[in-house]
């Protein structure tokens, strides 16, 4: 479990194929953590990368770095794991932490694709498609996973592609997250806030016909 308030910002150095045959073709993926990062973490701890739940398979403290292994799966249901760059990571809630942004489980919804980024003012326009098995869930004043990040909607079109959602983002949320290399075009990891998946599933059993015995 996750709040998506980023802890980190690290990099995919080194990526190595799993298997050996076209059916399994999972990753390895060395990653880089900021120092000191990991003097807590141990072997089997997850942390997320771009909003994406990973097992730490292997540790090396002195160079501040972590391996995980990524399924075929995984790789094909996220954006940005396969290949070397900067990601957001998140060590996972402890029980006593405190709830900054919101919950957040680890497991990426659907692939987004950023129409817009641009600098409004003070802040950042952020604007990202989200594909249409997603648009039901998004609202205003909602929360959104971007990349493993929590954010609040300000605003969402729906479309023919699905909806577009507005975000609003302060500079220190730039700054000290990966998200300030995104570009228009850019693929993102999206997560749905976990309390729309309970109101649907809610209202979609209260729909049904009663049961008669």
């Amino acid at each position: 479990m996750f709040t998506g308030i980023i802890t980190g910002v690290g990099r995919i150095a080194a990526v190595h194929d799993l298997g050996s045959s076209l059916q399994h073709y999972g990753k390895r993926l060395t990653v880089e953590a900021p120092p000191g990062y990991l003097d807590d973490v141990g072997l089997g701890d997850s942390i997320a990368l771009n909003g994406a739940c990973m097992t730490v398979t292997a540790l090396d403290l002195p160079a501040s770095a972590f391996t995980i292994e990524i399924s075929a799966e995984s790789l094909d249901k996220t954006a940005g794991l396969d290949r070397p760059g900067a990601v957001n990571l998140e060590k996972a809630l402890r029980a006593h932490d405190r709830l900054g942004g919101h919950i957040v489980s680890g497991h990426v919804d659907g692939i987004g694709q950023v129409r817009r980024f641009a600098p409004v003012g003070e802040s950042w326009d952020l604007q990202v498609l989200a594909p249409p098995a997603l648009a039901r869930y998004l609202a205003y004043k909602g929360s959104i996973t971007v990349n493993g990040v929590s954010l609040t909607v300000n605003h969402v079109d729906d479309v023919a592609e699905g909806a577009v959602v507005h975000i609003n983002l302060i500079p220190h949320t730039v700054q000290n997250t990966a998200l300030h290399a995104l570009r228009e075009g850019t693929a993102v990891n999206l997560e749905i806030d976990t309390v729309a998946r309970y109101v649907e599933r809610m209202l979609s059993v209260a729909a049904l016909p009663a049961h008669t015995p």
